[in-house]
């Protein structure tokens, strides 16, 4: 079969190149990858830059796009072959919720690959990826080195599903730079300043009213409404540094740097005696911060006292309006020395304060993990949100639930 020219295929992508990437990612994320909705607007640019001719070029375009693992292959690979060796037409599966699981996808992939370019490298064992734009017949092609050019610019994007447990050290540095870019935003609440507004419903404002009136002959023509300006509430972080959590710790002091220097948070650490670190994380230098936080908490990778720990967090800083309508973050995975007992009434003391309490426990993303421990188990009724937070990727989840003001759950007050 000859291959389309170059003008034809331009004028086929140019139809609606954007409708296409869109279903082309949400089929992707149906099979089970990490597509964001970026990456979309990624392969667009793509297109338009270097309109494909053939299914190979858009085979290496789409591959560079979506394939951020090596690992992802086989995915993406059945999903191309099922898409454009026509198993399934994108453009029927768009807004519908019955559109084919990924286990549907590849099982088609298996049985119906129908190339649309056949030639006598096709076997019959199963399709074999295009060949890379440009390379002639392909002899002298190397997979492992293909994959790791495709590969070598994602290594960044890599450090966004790897846990903060598997970070090598040059990772970890490259993981904290990206931390940095994190911004934090809290619910908004009625502040204390107020701000003009026409609506009647609103409170009325007397003391601009009778200032008014001195213009109109001491006759109010106006009555001048007010309402409150709405804040963001004040946001909390209580890190567990304790032996258990030492693989997360050094990530997640990169975490709460940005969250001290982006919302101004209030930072502290615990393990056998609580540690306030704000003044430390505030320098820009994360190495410097790093080096300050460390050596700011003396009991670095000891034992657990979680129940003490938030017992002198709402005695020392809470109940002097730290905790007050706030956003209070733990980081803890729940193994602790305390009874489960006094870790539920410290808890419901805390939930009593605070607007949200959202916990964050990397060990949760652990196949089958489930909050049986003490310590996790007395803590949850009392938690607004429950959340994994062990890599870069599952840090912006943190931080969308963060700026959540989702309803309360229903909690325990006995």
């Amino acid at each position: 079969m000859p291959e389309p020219d170059a003008a034809a295929d331009t004028r086929a992508f140019a139809v609606d190149t954007a409708a296409f990437a869109v279903a082309f990612a949400a089929a992707l994320r149906r099979a089970g990858l990490p597509v964001t909705p970026d990456r979309s607007a990624w392969l667009v640019e793509a297109l338009r830059l270097i309109p494909p001719r053939t299914r190979g070029e858009l085979y290496w375009a789409s591959r560079a796009v979506f394939v951020t693992a090596h690992e992802q292959l086989p995915r993406f690979d059945a999903v191309f072959d099922t898409v454009f060796g026509g198993a399934v037409d994108l453009s029927d599966s768009r807004g519908d919720p019955n559109a084919p699981s990924s286990d549907t996808i590849r099982r088609r992939a298996a049985i119906d690959w129908h190339p649309l370019a056949p030639s006598s490298s096709q076997t019959s064992d199963g399709p074999t990826p295009p060949a890379s734009p440009g390379d002639g017949d392909g002899a002298d092609d190397d997979p492992a080195r293909t994959d790791a050019v495709l590969l070598a610019a994602s290594r960044e994007e890599r450090l966004h599903e790897t846990s903060f447990a598997a970070l090598a050290a040059d990772e970890l540095a490259r993981m904290r730079r990206l931390a940095e870019a994190l911004v934090l935003a809290t619910p908004l609440r009625p502040g204390r300043r107020e701000r003009r507004t026409p609506h009647e419903r609103d409170r009325l404002d007397l003391r601009r009213t009778v200032r008014a009136a001195r213009r109109t002959g001491g006759d109010a023509v106006r009555l001048l409404r007010t309402t409150p300006r709405p804040t963001p509430r004040r946001l909390v972080i209580l890190c567990d540094v304790s032996a258990s959590m030492e693989p997360y710790t050094r990530a997640y002091l990169s975490f709460m740097q940005a969250a001290v220097i982006t919302s101004r948070a209030e930072a502290f650490v615990f393990a056998t005696r609580l540690t306030r670190l704000t003044r430390h994380l505030t320098v820009r230098d994360p190495d410097l911060a790093l080096e300050r936080a460390t050596g700011g908490a003396e009991d670095w990778a000891g034992g657990t006292r979680l129940a003490d720990g938030i017992r002198s967090f709402i005695d020392e800083y809470g109940r002097r309006g730290a905790a007050r309508g706030a956003v209070v973050v733990v980081i803890s995975d729940g193994w602790a020395q305390d009874d489960p007992a006094d870790i539920a009434r410290q808890l419901a003391r805390l939930a009593r304060l605070a607007h949200r309490i959202v916990w964050v426990n990397p060990r949760k993303a652990a196949p089958g993990y489930r909050p049986l421990t003490g310590g996790m188990a007395a803590a949850l009724p009392y938690c607004d949100a429950f959340v994994s937070g062990h890599s870069f990727a599952a840090l912006h989840e943190l931080v969308r639930v963060i700026a959540a003001d989702e309803p309360y759950r229903k909690r325990r007050t006995e």
